[in-house]
């Protein structure tokens, strides 16, 4: 890749649940701390999105788009000074897509700067969309072992 080159991620999973259980989910920071981690959120374009794993990995972004209950875009980036994807420099879509009884969410990370840090967010983006799954779904997704991970990111 050239310096200017950016690269992206794309994953989805299927929810047992619509897309109006699973939407509050991104932007209640109550819910979103069931699948996520601590979040201060201010759902609308320009609000703040600011996600805690832990003391040391914390990410931290702006709303974009807020299209309930349909689709959420936000920035998003590291508050850690070594961090290869700095606060808002990345782009974060999760689009809802109703399935029956059930829900598509599609997630897509753009402007990511490398593919060691696409791969890296690939893998977090995994972990906490299968929590999503769970807690979506009426579940409980249980304690996020990566709370307590030192450079877990997703």
């Amino acid at each position: 890749m050239t310096p200017t080159e950016t690269t992206a991620i794309e994953r989805e999973v299927r929810v047992r649940a619509r897309p109006e259980t699973i939407f509050p989910f991104l932007t209640d920071p109550e819910l979103f701390a069931r699948w996520s981690g601590r979040a201060t959120l201010d759902p609308r374009p320009g609000g703040i999105f600011r996600m805690e794993v832990s003391a040391e990995r914390i990410a931290r972004g702006e709303f974009v788009a807020v299209d309930p209950p349909n689709r959420v875009v936000f920035t998003w980036g590291w508050e850690a000074a070594d961090s290869p994807v700095a606060p808002g420099s990345s782009t974060v879509e999760i689009t809802l897509v109703p399935d029956g009884e059930h829900t598509i969410v599609r997630l897509v990370h753009r402007d990511l700067p490398s593919e060691e840090s696409a791969d890296a967010h690939a893998l977090g983006w995994e972990h906490y969309l299968e929590r999503l799954r769970i807690a979506g779904a009426g579940g409980d997704a249980g304690p996020d072992p990566w709370a307590q991970r030192p450079g877990a990111e997703g």
